[in-house]
Parts: C-alpha cells; structure tokens; sequence
C-alpha cells in the first residue's frame, strides 16, 4: 500500500446501454471492500477495474428506454448493480443471494472516475438536503450496516456488541440507539472509541475485550476472524453474531459450549437488497443521522485507501471533486 495500488489512466467516456443512464460523479465512499480489492483479497473480475460502490452525482445522459431520472438529477450507485430477477432467491426477494449478480467497481467499473454507467433500476434517488460527501457513505456502509443489524436480530430495548468502529459501524450504531438499544463497541482505534462514546455508545473497550455485560445481539465489521470467539463468548443465551463483511480472514477453531451452546448463532451478510437501501435512506431522513467523513481529492485515492488500512480514517473516507 505505500506505493500506492493504483493509476491514473485516461479512458473514453462511457456509452450507456439501453436502461442505463451515464453519470458525472461528483463524490465516492471510500470502502474497505475498494481495499480488500487493491490488496488483492478479492481478485478483480475485470481487468484494470476502476473501484468505487458509494457514487453521488449527477444524470449526463440517458440510454434508450431509461426514463426514471431526468438529465441533471442527484442520484446514487451503490454496490449491487445487477440481478437476474428470476432465480429462486430473486423471486423470494433475497436478490442479494442472486448467483447472477453483478456489482459496481468488481464487475464493471466504478465510481474513482469522473464519470460511470448504471442501470438505471438499481440507482437511487437521494435526499436533496444533504451535501454529496455525506451521502455517499450512506450507499454502501450504511446500507450494508443497516442489513446487518436487522439480521443480528437486536431485540427492542436490547443490548448490541459492535466489533471495529468504521464507516459503516458508525452508522448502525446510531440506528441502534435511536431504536433504544444500549451499544457497546470494541475496535483497537482510540479515535473510534472516542467517536463511539462522543455517539453515546455506552463503552467503548479494545476489540477483544469482554464487553460489560452479555450481549444480545453483536455485529462485527472488523475483518478479523480471530475476533468471531470473543464476539460469540459475549453473547447471551440466544444471541446472533451477524459478520457484516465480504472478507474475513480466517476463524480460529470454535468451542462448542462456551461460542455456541445455548442457541447462540452465527451468520453471514451478504450485500444488500434494493429494497434494504430504499428503507434505510428513508431511515436516515427521518432520524437525521450524522455522518462522520474525511474528505480526499480524487487523485488521492491511493492515500485514502492507505489510510483506511493503517485506521487512521474517523468516520467514513470520502472522494470528493
């Protein structure tokens, strides 16, 4: 990462399809899952791939048949960007399972560019008061933060474990507690232990310390694996541990009675349904949730993403025109 895992290239600009829409970007959320591809985690499926899933900007053109958004419209692309709509789990409205899908900045190319193409019927409209650098995290981190607290089945009034204090876990966090939920967050940063408490997260401890009491529900975003026993030993009877990832290193061997026993789960999440992200922009508006970012130029995406390895990013790393 010092060298910096990516260059600049000139290329045309792209043409959209029927259905598509082209877009002049104007910010993009820098995730992990933009890291784990530079580091070579998640091997790219498109050679020379341009990263980037949290896409803020404006309509420039529209494909045949693309009426949905008028040119010169604030809209959003975000990591799903195409599903076959007809296999079992589309048809039972788990889209995010599709073994057709497609996704912005791994199978075509993303939002570090100053322009990108989406179909038009996985693009979102956005909120208008809020300014592009906030709302670009909302795309992927929020979403998919927001996805997996509804799966770790936090109950009302219940008690939730966050593992790594990111952009996305900043997010969820503040969704818990406005549900009513007291949160408890384990990361090695002081920074987002300071962030988390300055949130009114209830603790804020190292990210394998044993939180203050047992848990009900945890989610880890950290991409540790060695962290999925101690998340596993701090829940409840009946607690789920949801791992809000699409890269985890890997898990140490698991003891059945003290991690599993007494009906403990543990569960995967994987991307995010439209409908997820429609719900959770909604949620957003109405609870104003506050979006912490660190803003970059565009031609310092190298950096940001150097940053958001060695945690020295609060918040949610931006790219901002």
């Amino acid at each position: 990462m010092a060298t910096g895992p990516m260059t600049l290239v000139d290329r045309p600009s792209p043409v959209p399809a029927a259905g598509e829409i082209r877009i002049e970007v104007s910010a993009c959320g820098v995730c992990r899952t933009d890291l784990h591809l530079a580091e070579g985690d998640l091997p790219p499926r498109h050679p020379g791939v341009s990263p980037g899933h949290e896409i803020v900007g404006r309509v420039i053109e529209r494909g045949d048949g693309a009426f949905r958004f008028a040119v010169g419209d604030r809209v959003g692309v975000a990591w799903l960007r195409h599903t076959c709509g007809s296999c079992r789990s589309c048809r039972r409205g788990a889209e995010n399972l599709c073994r057709a899908a497609l996704f912005t900045g791994w199978d075509t190319d993303g939002g570090y560019a100053d322009e990108v193409v989406a179909p038009e019927a996985f693009v979102y409209a956005l909120p208008q008061a809020w300014p592009d650098e906030q709302l670009a995290p909302l795309l992927c981190a929020g979403i998919i933060g927001y996805r997996a607290l509804r799966l770790a089945e936090l109950p009302p009034g219940g008690r939730l474990g966050i593992y790594g204090f990111g952009a996305s876990a900043h997010l969820a966090a503040q969704i818990a507690l406005h549900q009513g939920a007291t949160v408890h967050v384990m990361t090695r940063s002081a920074a987002a232990r300071e962030l988390a408490l300055g949130l009114g997260c209830a603790s804020a401890t190292g990210a394998a310390d044993h939180p203050p009491e047992p848990l009900d529900a945890a989610v880890l975003f950290a991409p540790a694996g060695e962290l999925v026993p101690a998340a596993l030993a701090a829940l409840g009877d009946g607690g789920t541990l949801a791992v809000a990832g699409i890269h985890l290193s890997d898990i140490p061997v698991l003891n059945y009675e003290r991690h599993l026993f007494r009906e403990r789960t543990l569960r995967s999440v994987t991307a995010n349904t439209r409908s997820d992200g429609e719900e959770f922009l909604r949620l957003s508006v109405a609870m104003e949730l506050e979006v912490h970012t660190q803003v970059y130029p565009f031609d310092q995406a190298s950096k940001a993403l150097t940053d958001l390895s060695a945690d020295r990013v609060e918040g949610a790393a931006v790219l901002l025109r």
